[in-house]
């Protein structure tokens, strides 16, 4: 692993493993420089091509690359799927075979059970964490309760015991003090989850300041689960205030000036070795 990369401190089982890569190991130019792992932000393609190969030899293990979309799908991953499946979280029992999440400002979340046979992983974004549908607007269920159900399932654990049994890690994400949001943002997770407007400060002409990962902790626990690590919404874990060490789709706003621009993609992967 390179030294700059982030190993998850949490109690997990022998068998698991986990990582976040940040900027740093990387072949890339700026300014996808230099561990850009998406190939949908204008990269070249052999570049992030040779970046994938290079966390596949640090891990030892497959990384299979969602086509992430902003909703609920979950998908289950065996040793052959392919990469680009639409889906924002995924799980598997099988080794070798990586979970993996891109972000540049949303928040990944890992999933396994003290018992390591099953790992998942999640991209929060707001409309995810929120069960907004990007599409159509609807309410659905968020991603981290259709996680949290396909892994369930995997681990053949009726929800008491998962409750007891599952360890969930948050990773770098947007903080509280750059996440200025919308009142459709804050009403979305108020219709939702108890308790969610405390996760929100006005500052004034209609806008908040969000703690995504404040809202994560709390859906994971309104799901029964409080083993929770990780991103504790300071100021270490934002993306957007560590421009050396990660990227951010906001920060690095684009030539049009929009504060949403060109930026390269880091990932947290979580896999039974």
């Amino acid at each position: 692993m390179h030294a700059d990369w982030l190993i998850p401190d949490w109690p997990a089982p022998n068998g698991v493993r986990a990582v976040f890569t940040t900027r740093a190991g990387g072949v890339s130019a700026a300014p996808y420089d230099s561990m850009n792992l998406g190939d949908h932000v204008g990269d070249l393609p052999g570049r992030v091509a040779e970046n994938r190969a290079l966390l596949q030899q640090a891990t030892g293990a497959r990384s299979v690359f969602l086509r992430q979309v902003h909703g609920c799908e979950v998908l289950a991953l065996g040793a052959d799927t392919p990469d680009g499946q639409p889906a924002d979280a995924c799980v598997t029992v099988q080794r070798k075979t990586a979970c993996t999440i891109m972000v540049a400002d949303c928040l990944p979340v890992l999933l396994t059970t003290e018992r390591g046979d099953v790992v998942a992983a999640a991209h929060a974004g707001w409309r995810g964490l929120a069960g907004v549908d990007e599409k159509n607007g609807n309410s659905a269920n968020g991603v981290l309760a259709s996680a949290y159900e396909s892994f369930m399932a995997l681990a053949n654990m009726e929800r008491a015991q998962a409750a007891i049994r599952t360890i969930a890690w948050l990773g770098p994400c947007i903080g509280p003090s750059a996440f200025e949001v919308g009142p459709e943002v804050k009403a979305a997770f108020e219709a939702t989850q108890p308790g969610a407007s405390g996760f929100f400060v006005e500052i004034g002409a209609g806008k908040y300041l969000a703690d995504l990962a404040g809202l994560a902790r709390l859906r994971l626990q309104a799901l029964g689960i409080s083993r929770i690590y990780g991103n504790d919404a300071s100021a270490p874990w934002c993306t957007v205030s560590n421009p050396s060490r990660f990227f951010s789709h906001r920060r690095d706003a684009g030539v049009n000036g929009n504060g949403f621009g060109t930026t390269g993609r880091m990932a947290a992967c979580i896999w039974l070795d």
